[in-house]
């Protein structure tokens, strides 16, 4: 049975709900729907913090690990 490509799939996990929002931003921007998970628990002082999973379609995942290099790479030199 093929994949579906619509299944949600994981691009990534961070530890604030403000770099998963940033994240979804810019997939947004390119055009690329994704969802936020684990947002409640992120915020735990507890000895082991939940991460916030930033999920896109099984179709987008790829173009959505491009552009999430490029958000993570560091600036370039003016």
């Amino acid at each position: 049975m093929p994949d579906d490509p619509n299944q949600p799939t994981l691009l990534t996990a961070v530890p604030s709900e403000p770099q998963a929002v940033m994240i979804v931003a810019s997939l947004e921007d390119e055009e690329i729907p994704a969802w936020i998970m684990g947002a409640l628990t992120s915020g735990f002082r507890a000895a082991t913090p939940g991460q916030v999973q930033v999920l896109v379609r099984q179709s987008d995942v790829e173009r959505a690990r491009e552009i999430l290099q490029t958000l993570q790479a560091p600036p370039e030199p003016d």
